[in-house]
């Protein structure tokens, strides 16, 4: 695939996300049970736009969101990027279980949800993955986590064969962050690029402490998108 061709997003300093190349540009939710148990996404819904680069609001005040309006100039947003620049490997735990290990980068977690429920958790699951019903739920519980915080991979298995097929897209969480997906490539500021990851996910409140990826902040915020 040529340079050009690769999908792109590219941060800039204190303002939006810029993206250019094919990586579609969809809507999604999550789905949570009675007891607000996240537990699926919802169907994408496809919202890509036509020009062949265009700008994501990273401010969160836009009027036009998922869209930049340029309201980033105007309420003097401060688009610090903190994140550790470093592979997610080096800051991983590991935990063995029966069949599976799972590794966990807690820095990148954004609170989705999807690792446990009011009765249990992937951690106290990976302990009894010797029963294949468990075994089976918790790797799609990791699977669902959108940020990568979470991975498995079965013995002597590299963790990319157990990971979810994604093509390269950016879904626009309702009322959350942009879910990356399928490898695209994320730019700093500074020209750097971040490590090449199938899940992450983007900050769009503006307020997280891990920019340019999400924290969970939005939740704490009161982060809308317009009705």
């Amino acid at each position: 695939m040529a340079e050009t061709d690769r999908p792109r997003i590219k941060v800039q300093r204190d303002g939006p996300y810029l993206v250019s190349g094919p990586a579609r540009l969809t809507r999604t939710a999550i789905v949570e049970t009675d007891h607000g148990e996240p537990v699926a996404w919802a169907e994408d819904e496809d919202i890509s736009d036509t020009r062949p680069r265009f700008v994501l609001c990273r401010c969160g005040g836009s009027s036009s969101k998922p869209f930049c309006d340029g309201t980033h100039r105007r309420k003097g947003f401060d688009g610090a990027e903190t994140a550790d620049r470093a592979p997610r490997e080096s800051r991983t735990r590991v935990f063995e279980g029966e069949g599976v290990t799972m590794s966990d980068d807690r820095s990148l977690c954004d609170h989705s949800g999807f690792c446990g429920d009011r009765n249990t958790d992937v951690w106290h699951m990976i302990r009894d993955t010797a029963d294949p019903e468990i075994r089976e739920r918790l790797l799609g519980m990791v699977r669902r986590c959108p940020t990568g915080r979470l991975a498995v991979a079965e013995p002597g298995s590299d963790e990319a064969e157990l990971e979810p097929t994604h093509d390269p897209s950016i879904a626009v969480v309702v009322d959350g962050p942009l879910w990356v997906r399928g490898g695209v490539e994320i730019v700093g500021a500074d020209g750097e690029a971040y490590e090449v990851r199938n899940r992450v996910t983007l900050c769009r409140c503006g307020e997280s402490s891990n920019k340019p990826f999400c924290d969970g902040t939005h939740r704490e915020n009161g982060f809308r998108d317009p009705e």
